[in-house]
């Protein structure tokens, strides 16, 4: 088990660690399968008590001056720094990502508090801001923002800590509470991230319940986004969890739901571009995170002209890419994929592909190891096109989340904009161009939420707002942009004369109120 966590294997509820006992979930380590990290058995239970208890907590939180919500940010914040090389080691270690991508993930917990605290001219703060306008001689017009209540947020497992971070933060500086669910492939660091945010809340005197922990799988996940007492649901992972979401909660126009999805992520290369940085950029984020960032590049489309020499160049990084243990000294660039599932549902789409008329290029294979990991090599495949409608395909729209690419070959920047948008998702695109007016173009009209020119589609800044369309999300854009999901905007005319008019056809004399 993880000696980083202080409470044993627990959910928090209300303020409480409750142990959890029993085998229903077992996280292991990906490079070392037999080294466990957290053991233990969901109880759905929990989740209405968890419920209970954000719901009783968040009346007082929402009536702290705001500034009290940020100061226990603060604090919190000031723990991530001093405890990041640690939380570094437990993303590292149960999601297998390679330490400097574990470790960027860590610092990225505290930064995202001084980015939700921004109050400059491009600051989130400013659009969740309150202000006064004149209506006349003794009536103002204000609007003022309130939080939604008890918010559920569902984390994935490919940025643990990160992504459910980028949540929490918002919603309890504008005066939510909330329950987590982290990722049944990661409840460890689920955990921790409970740890820390309720030594932060305790530190400060925050009424328990502010934030709780439930973990567990699709039965805890659809108690709690169903659940009556829940007033909003963040949630990251794929598209068809998303779908399910999004229908079970049809009955529920007023509560917010904030979706951010999968992606199938296409990067246009033209023949008057930087070669080497396009290389470099669709290389990293074809393959960053063993492929499993939902902005990784999954389909290329490259001009005819300098095709050949592209795709030379891509085989040869894919094919000298450092695979090894995540936490190794020396530098490594490939962790495992986070299970066997998951190895073998790239070695079978591959596979798919082939049988479908694709052509592969760099072949991906298990990788042995010595801990039996798993681990495997890298995949490039070439095909004639892609499509929405060629459903099964080589080119068909299917998202595979781990390091696998597709490329096809253009004649024309109309068509390879014609085939980087054909897919149902929308959340991130790349062109590299040295004509403005292509990249111009693109930027107009490449169906993304994401849209970068000369860099490649893996990576986002959390100063931007970070979400997609279609399949991707629901236009309730996370990054800077996380805050505006995480308050509703209240209008209010406040009177402060007794001049009412009467209005036509209507009488009233004084003798009627005295």
């Amino acid at each position: 088990m993880m000696s980083v966590l202080k409470c044993g294997v627990a959910d928090l509820v209300g303020g409480e660690w409750r142990e959890l006992t029993g085998d229903g979930i077992v996280s292991v380590n990906p490079a070392r399968p037999a080294e466990e990290l957290w053991r233990g058995t969901p109880k759905v239970a929990h989740v209405d008590a968890a419920v209970k208890a954000a719901q009783a907590a968040q009346r007082e939180w929402a009536a702290w001056p705001i500034e009290k919500r940020f100061d226990m940010l603060r604090v919190y914040r000031d723990l991530c720094k001093a405890r990041k090389d640690e939380i570094a080691a437990i993303i590292c270690k149960e999601t297998g990502k390679v330490m400097w991508d574990a470790a960027g993930e860590a610092g990225a917990l505290a930064a995202k508090v001084d980015i939700t605290l921004d109050a400059s001219e491009h600051g989130g703060l400013r659009r969740v801001s309150g202000y006064e306008v004149g209506l006349t001689e003794s009536r103002v017009g204000r609007a003022w923002f309130r939080p939604h209540g008890v918010m559920a947020v569902i984390a994935p497992f490919n940025f643990p800590a990160h992504l459910a971070n980028g949540h929490i933060v918002p919603a309890l500086a504008m005066g939510n509470t909330v329950v987590l669910k982290p990722s049944d492939k990661a409840p460890a660091v689920g955990q921790l991230m409970g740890e820390l945010f309720e030594a932060a809340l305790r530190e400060v005197g925050a009424p328990a319940g502010v934030v709780n922990v439930v973990q567990g799988g699709a039965e805890v996940a659809q108690n709690l986004t169903t659940h009556d007492g829940i007033d909003g649901i963040l949630f990251t992972g794929s598209w068809p969890v998303g779908r399910r979401i999004l229908e079970a909660n049809l009955d529920h126009p007023g509560r917010i739901v904030a979706l951010e999805m999968g992606g199938n992520n296409p990067a246009v290369i033209m023949p008057d571009c930087d070669l080497k940085q396009a290389v470099i950029e669709c290389g990293r984020s074809a393959f960053v995170t063993t492929g499993q960032r939902c902005t990784c590049t999954r389909r290329i489309i490259v001009h005819e002209a300098i095709a050949d020499r592209f795709m030379v160049a891509l085989c040869k990084v894919a094919g000298a890419l450092v695979i090894g243990e995540p936490d190794a000294e020396h530098p490594v660039f490939m962790g495992p994929i986070i299970s066997a599932e998951a190895r073998d549902a790239v070695l079978s789409a591959q596979s798919d592909f082939a049988r479908s008329g694709g052509e592969v290029l760099v072949e991906a294979t298990a990788v042995d190891s010595a801990g039996d990991g798993y681990f495997l090599s890298p995949s490039v495949m070439r095909v004639d096109r892609f499509s929405i409608e060629n459903e099964g395909g080589a080119g068909c729209d299917r998202e595979v989340f781990g390091p696998m690419v597709r490329v096809s070959v253009t004649d024309s920047f109309d068509d390879a904009l014609e085939q980087a948008n054909a897919t149902r998702f929308g959340l991130a695109a790349s062109v590299f161009t040295s004509d403005t007016s292509l990249a111009d173009r693109f930027l107009a009209e490449a169906r993304a939420g994401c849209v970068n020119v000369n860099t490649g589609t893996a990576g986002a800044s959390s100063k931007l707002p970070f979400g997609g369309l279609g399949h991707s999300g629901n236009h309730r854009p996370a990054g800077s942009f996380s805050l505006d999901y995480c308050a509703y905007p209240v209008a209010g005319m406040l009177e402060s004369g007794d001049a009412a008019a009467v209005p036509q056809g209507m009488r009233v004399e004084d003798g009627w109120v005295e």
